[in-house]
């Protein structure tokens, strides 16, 4: 009964935060003028983004490029060309992608419209990388082993990339910039969302660099000198609108509990520590209203971040919801479950977890530690013994994770 509550959940959540109609909703009533309207999308969400801007603009779009993850294009488009390319770590593919994005935009005139539509993985998709692509992915995989945030992650990579932190709105100058974003970023800071790519640049080098020293990164002459050049702080030619982030989630999340019998209570929207800790979080505020007559659903959004210690397989969600494991071990009609909004979680094809009050004892008949296995980061070896891995597939959105914790009476 959890398990099917848990999927009418997460399926009605995110088709309130699908990107079409955010999409058409920035569009709608919008003029361009007499000028030429190419349209650049990336991100997870950009086939999504790109295929309902082409059912908004139809021929007014002169020709556009798509940018998205392995697995995400799901047909072709009439004025646009797709591309799949690497994520969470830019691959040549995205080079090679977004160095076709940057002849497509080459002398514009100061009546056209380059229409940025731009959702979370940006970051990886759309990269003109100045230093060594092998360079840049270590750089990337290191972080992310570290447990970097994002905004730290983007802080070094705006000043590693030809394109972010403003520097691609510069190269459409004197073009019109309209940027349509989808933020996967707790509190939609435009100039951190996929890095920033039409966004001046709040960071500065200062920054950048005590983020290298903190996590200890060894950078090449070339990555130092990147370092000290400063990105755009100012810029003229744009226009930006956020038409969706994880409050929406979080809010289409609780209006699904609340469908099904549940009293919603929504946490925060702006989860940010480590994935298991926020498992045994909710695991706490489970076992606190054991004695409610109520049904009750607590809803947290947001995007933890997971310290690799081991070389097991998993993602932040599906270590979260393990995470709660333990502590709701043995409580009735009580589960636990997260997922990202994209359909993946980490390197898996899973979307997410799933945890109840008889998983630690399923585990245990299958022979599995709980902490052992956090220690490995292999929560998806252990979940899927479980039976507890939420699949979705690419959902054509990406605005971060929502977890929930279900107590039904």
């Amino acid at each position: 009964m959890l398990r099917e509550d848990a999927e009418i959940i997460i399926k009605e959540a995110i088709r309130q935060v699908m990107p079409d109609a955010a999409v058409t909703r920035a569009l709608k009533d919008r003029e361009f003028g007499n000028g030429r309207i190419y349209l650049i999308s990336a991100g997870k969400a950009a086939w999504q983004m790109a295929k309902t801007a082409e059912e908004v603009l139809g021929n007014r779009i002169e020709s556009g490029i798509c940018i998205t993850k392995y697995g995400h294009v799901r047909g072709e488009l009439k004025h646009v060309r797709c591309f799949e390319a690497g994520h969470p770590v830019p691959d040549e593919n995205s080079f090679l992608a977004t160095e076709e994005a940057l002849k497509l935009v080459e002398g514009l005139q100061a009546e056209d419209t380059v229409l940025f539509l731009l959702s979370g993985g940006g970051s990886a998709l759309f990269e003109k990388t100045l230093i060594t692509g092998t360079e840049l992915a270590d750089i990337t995989n290191r972080l992310l082993a570290s447990g970097a945030d994002i905004v730290e992650m983007n802080t070094i990579r705006k000043r590693l990339s030809g394109v972010k932190g403003g520097r691609f709105a510069q190269h459409c100058h004197p073009a019109r910039v309209y940027n349509i974003i989808l933020s996967d970023i707790l509190g939609d800071p435009l100039d951190m969302i996929a890095s920033g790519p039409a966004c001046p640049d709040t960071a500065t080098c200062a920054q950048a660099k005590a983020i290298a020293e903190k996590y200890g990164l060894k950078l090449s002459e070339s990555a130092f000198v990147c370092l000290e050049k400063e990105t755009p702080k100012k810029l003229d030619n744009v226009e930006t609108v956020v038409t969706g982030s994880v409050g929406n989630l979080c809010r289409a999340a609780a209006g699904a509990c609340e469908n099904l019998g549940y009293e919603a209570h929504i946490l925060t929207d702006r989860l940010d520590c480590e994935a298991r800790e926020a498992g045994r979080f909710l695991s706490a505020i489970a076992r606190s209203h054991q004695g409610s007559s109520r049904s009750l659903a607590f809803i947290a959004g947001g995007e933890t971040v997971v310290h690799l210690t081991g070389k097991g397989k998993g993602g932040r969600n599906q270590e979260l919801a393990l995470g709660a494991a333990d502590g709701i071990a043995g409580l009735e009609n009580t589960a636990v479950f997260s997922v990202g909004s994209d359909g993946t979680d980490g390197p898996t094809d899973a979307a997410g977890g799933y945890c109840d009050g008889r998983t630690k004892e399923r585990l245990a008949d299958a022979g599995v530690d709980i902490y052992r296995t956090l220690q490995e980061n292999d929560s998806y070896e252990a979940l899927k013994k479980a039976g507890g891995l939420l699949f979705t597939g690419a959902t054509g959105t990406n605005v971060n994770d929502v977890a929930v914790l279900l107590i039904k009476r």
